[in-house]
């Protein structure tokens, strides 16, 4: 891999303009040796000025990417300096505080409330991935300058690049100070002898995180391709199925919803894994924004090798439904078979098949579905998030629900109409379900941070669903005592309330989850101040558009 890539791919995003700025230097190099005249033609004196003159400009600008570094480095060590000592005031306090509980366990015993410790485990996880963040800025920095002076000296054939990094880059204050490296290890130590009782293979399990473009095992990525064609083949066999199929319409209608909701959780996993692999690539560290552990969670393969196997089961029990009279099976217990199948891998006890990854999820889900009583951490209200995009998959479960409960025939549908248009109480719960979750939230977050903004504000976001659902249950209550669509006053009001929440929440994700609309974005209009990708301002633009038609798409 050429350095500029290494160095893309291995940067922080949020200190992107801070690091040398390698192509423009390499790009002022290859330019210098194409503009410079040719060696036959001219006398080597004006040559050695030519080149003279751009080393002139070149080591100032060098002289300018360092003394950009030297100072971006400096305050964030100062800044690292701070935090280090704010965090070890409080691990001592916190020591200090339960100096009376301590003697109530035993002499010298040292406990701190499993919340507290919690907390302090999880600062000192996410300070002591600044400060290797910091090590790389300055690892990264000295080889671009060394790469690239190296690059001067073979194109110019000459050796002032070697002597200007050893004058200049070799006593810089990025590349001297091993405060960092001190840091480092105070934190190592601090961990190891005051959150795990000495135990340094587990603090350094706590702390250390394998790197972001750790290579994937080839037997996973061998069952992601396996698995992934197996999908495809099968899902091709199930749509020519479908078409030449002789058996009953509405059993093919009631199939659809019955098999829709499982393919929506396939899709979600499969997608959750292209995210994955969007993080790593980007350098974001989502094992700890995710809080997962370092040394044992899924990758994106991993996650797409399961999508794909449900996948294969998906297509499998579809096949076994529409092929249920030749294999003398009753249709409908295909869908309830795949159903159970993905619900025991799910539940499974046993520590076989992603156990952790499994019950770090469903302890998500618990936490989720108890708001507000606990409290609210990133991949909380992150899950609650997605299952405001899973309501038709809720409302397909309840009806997979309904069907079995009420349909004694397993060979035919009959009729389903309790299980939907008449339900006029378990859909709608159904319906608000994720929204009240996040509501929920919204308010424990009020309650502990005390800021009404943005947390009761976003609340309010959550709730206008709430009257959508009702005006809208109220609507298909009394449409039949209205001779037309527009008698109905609950057409109105839900179509208002529609307008009103369709609104909010788009206000809300362009202002407040992309952080758009910046009043101070300069010439960056309708933008925030600083774009990372700058190349992408049309792109961006095009997303307000692209997200304000999907919205009009999702409500109606």
């Amino acid at each position: 891999m050429k350095f500029a890539e290494h160095l893309a791919a291995h940067i922080t995003p949020e200190w992107r303009k801070q690091y040398i700025n390698y192509e423009e230097m390499k790009a002022m190099l290859y330019m210098a040796v194409e503009e410079a005249p040719s060696a036959e033609s001219v006398e080597p004196e004006i040559l050695q000025r030519h080149f003279a003159n751009f080393d002139e400009q070149f080591f100032q600008y060098c002289d300018k990417e360092l003394k950009k570094i030297n100072t971006f480095y400096a305050e964030k060590l100062a800044e690292a300096h701070r935090k280090f000592a704010n965090l070890y005031s409080e691990l001592k306090d916190s020591l200090m505080n339960n100096m009376g509980t301590q003697k109530k366990h035993a002499v010298g015993e040292k406990k701190i409330p499993s919340r507290k410790l919690q907390e302090l485990k999880l600062a000192f996880s996410e300070f002591y991935l600044s400060l290797i963040l910091l090590q790389n800025y300055q690892t990264l920095n000295y080889t671009g300058f060394r790469k690239i002076l190296k690059k001067h000296d073979k194109l110019l054939n000459s050796n002032f690049g070697a002597k200007w990094r050893e004058e200049h880059v070799e006593t810089s204050h990025f590349f001297t100070n091993k405060d960092i490296d001190k840091l480092i290890k105070d934190t190592e130590d601090a961990v190891t002898n005051e959150l795990e009782g000495g135990d340094r293979p587990k603090a350094m399990k706590r702390l250390r995180v394998p790197p972001l473009g750790e290579q994937q095992s080839p037997w996973t990525t061998f069952k992601v391709g396996l698995f992934s064609g197996s999908f495809i083949v099968l899902l091709i066999a199930v749509v020519l199925s479908a078409i030449f199929h002789e058996g009953s319409t509405e059993n093919l209608k009631v199939a659809f919803r019955l098999y829709r909701g499982p393919l929506l959780f396939i899709e979600f996993l499969f997608l959750i894994g292209v995210n994955v692999y969007g993080w790593r690539s980007s350098g974001v560290n989502h094992v700890l924004i995710f809080e997962l552990d370092p040394r044992n969670h899924l990758s994106e393969q991993h996650l797409m090798e399961l999508a794909a196997i449900f996948g294969v089961v998906w297509t499998l029990s579809i096949l076994n439904f529409l092929y249920s009279a030749s294999l003398s099976i009753p249709p409908y217990v295909s869908p309830l078979a795949l159903v159970i199948v993905m619900l025991a891998f799910l539940f499974n006890p046993l520590k076989v098949f992603r156990h952790d990854a499994r019950f770090w999820f469903l302890r998500i889900c618990g936490r989720m579905f108890g708001a507000p009583f606990f409290h609210v951490g990133f991949a909380d209200f992150w899950l609650a998030d997605q299952l405001n995009s899973f309501v038709t998959a809720l409302l397909d479960f309840q009806f997979l629900v309904c069907f079995y409960l009420t349909n004694g025939n397993w060979l035919e549908a009959g009729d389903t109409s309790m299980c939907m248009e008449k339900n006029f109480i378990i859909r709608p719960i159904v319906n608000c379900i994720p929204a009240w979750l996040r509501f929920a939230q919204c308010l424990r977050r009020y309650y502990d941070t005390r800021e009404a903004f943005p947390h009761l504000v976003n609340a309010g976001k959550y709730a206008s669903t709430f009257f959508v659902v009702i005006f809208g249950t109220l609507r298909a209550v009394y449409k039949d005592d209205y001779k037309s669509f527009a008698d109905n006053p609950y057409v109105f009001l839900w179509i208002v309330a529609q307008i009103i929440s369709s609104s909010y929440a788009y206000t809300w994700d362009i202002k407040m989850d992309w952080g758009l609309l910046d009043k101070s974005a300069g010439e960056n209009k309708f933008l925030r101040e600083e774009i990372v990708y700058s190349s992408t301002v049309r792109s961006i633009y095009s997303h307000f558009l692209i997200n304000c038609c999907a919205f009009i798409v999702y409500v109606m």
